[in-house]
């Protein structure tokens, strides 16, 4: 009975112990997991946050910041990102070819590290499994490889924000796969291959902010496209037609700071489920198309800086978020009445655009989220302190070339307010001492008086006054103080 016992306790004991082990070494992460993660972390110089401070040899790398495992005690994802609102959360260096050790990641998340240099990570074409690629917001640079189209399992595919340089390799046409491609905010140079007409199951295409030239490619084929962002390149000719097959999805359209020339097409006001519209900084002449009536349940439309002319149709939208008509040849009068009807705008700037209305008249609907007025080159008259004084997360106004008439000391300057320029109207009163936590002021050419605040400004932001005085202008005599 006694040997019964003692065997059943010893075979327990081996149970509990064999359990023990399996669960132990089901944990710890594969050992190649581990050493290619290592090798990423040995190429990095610098981690001033301490975003890898807990990747230590002979713990259980599934459990390191960063690091998921879905697939039992295999690395399937790495995700290291930056925040931006802090200066110490970066890596510097640059990324290991070892990270090929880790066979089974299907998705490398390296977004916002900023100082990652070094060319394209070759070995990505030795990873079978990887599936989505961001690595955003780097130092990244030379050119694409002419055979990224090799990377046909890939669902996302994104370098946005590094260095590259060259032009977008044809073979990247082979890439159907892709649900989204992002290569903006890099140096490409060159027209968009034609072959991207083949991606048809993208929903997001963002080439924004290079240098890419020739015409704007054919989408016919993207059926599923939301976001289309090919703003800041060199783009010239007219918006295709093509375009138009894109209009009972995209939400984005994104054509901004390019060379684009002819009228703005008609079946823009088709596009009902439009977001956002940028065609700012073009060459777009003629009339805005009545069309735009269609367009209600748009929040942000830029027309800045072409060279459209009257009249702008009257439109139907439901609650704008920002609106820019800025610098065009338009004589609107007055702010329309679906902009003053918005409570949820936050950005309203139509410089140049006609207006001609006592600004005590304006009674929009909603002044509390306002982050930025611009209603400069104008022939605005008035007082604007009673809306000024009712934001309270205000960043910026702007309404210089007017001819407001107020007390600039009444002026309420709130803790946001970051920019402030209402030079050449009729302004009287002091400069008030809020002032200071100003980046950018221009008071110049009014009528003010009286001792100016301890401030960072030039003299030429105060120049051309009745009496200012005191620096950066010359010492207040005593009937001026």
């Amino acid at each position: 009975m006694f040997a019964f016992r003692t065997s059943l306790f010893f075979l327990l004991h081996l149970s509990v112990l064999t359990l023990r082990f399996l669960s132990a070494a089901s944990a710890a992460c594969h050992v190649d997991d581990e050493s290619g993660l290592l090798a990423f972390k040995s190429a990095i110089t610098h981690d001033p946050s301490g975003m890898l401070q807990n990747w230590t040899s002979g713990t259980d790398c599934c459990k390191w910041p960063g690091i998921t495992c879905l697939s039992g005690n295999r690395v399937t994802s790495i995700y290291l990102v930056g925040q931006s609102g802090k200066t110490n959360s970066f890596l510097s260096g640059t990324i290991s070819p070892a990270l090929v050790k880790v066979q089974n990641l299907d998705g490398i998340y390296l977004m916002n590290l900023r100082n990652i240099s070094g060319p394209f990570p070759s070995f990505l074409f030795r990873l079978p499994k990887l599936l989505y690629v961001y690595i955003e917001n780097n130092r990244l640079s030379g050119t694409l490889p002419q055979d990224i189209g090799n990377l046909t399992q890939l669902n996302a595919l994104s370098f946005e924000g590094n260095r590259f340089i060259g032009t977008i390799p044809s073979s990247i046409s082979r890439l159907t796969g892709l649900g989204q491609l992002k290569l903006g905010g890099n140096f490409l140079t060159g027209a968009v291959p034609a072959g991207i007409s083949r991606l048809k199951n993208l929903t997001y295409l963002s080439l924004k902010q290079n240098r890419l030239s020739g015409s704007i490619p054919d989408f016919s084929s993207f059926s599923d496209l939301r976001i289309l962002e090919l703003s800041g390149n060199k783009f010239s000719g007219k918006i295709p037609n093509s375009i138009s097959s894109l209009s009972s999805q995209l939400a984005y359209l994104e054509l901004g700071h390019n060379s684009l020339i002819g009228q703005i097409p008609d079946f823009l006001g088709n596009f009902t489920s439009l977001d956002t519209l940028d065609l700012s900084w073009n060459k777009f002449s003629g009339t805005v198309p009545k069309t735009f009536a269609k367009l209600t349940k748009i929040f942000n439309l830029d027309l800045s800086h072409n060279l459209l002319v009257d009249p702008f149709p009257e439109m139907s939208v439901k609650g704008i978020e920002s609106l820019d008509l800025s610098y065009n040849h338009f004589h609107l009068g007055t702010i329309p009445k679906w902009v003053t009807s918005s409570e949820i705008i936050y950005s309203l700037k139509l410089a140049k655009c006609g207006l001609k209305f006592k600004i005590d008249d304006w009674k929009p609907s909603e002044t509390y989220f306002y982050d930025y007025i611009d209603l400069s080159e104008n022939e605005i008259t008035g007082s604007p302190i009673q809306i000024l004084n009712r934001t309270d997360y205000l960043v910026g106004f702007w309404a210089s070339g007017n001819q407001l008439r107020f007390d600039l000391s009444k002026l309420r300057i709130v803790k946001t307010l970051k920019y402030l320029d209402v030079s050449r109207n009729k302004i009287f009163g002091k400069v008030p001492a809020g002032i200071t936590g100003l980046q950018k002021l221009n008071v110049s050419h009014n009528h003010l008086c009286g001792q100016l605040p301890p401030s960072k400004f030039p003299a030429s932001a105060f120049t051309g006054n009745d009496c200012l005085c005191g620096s950066p202008l010359p010492a207040c005599k005593k009937e001026n103080k």
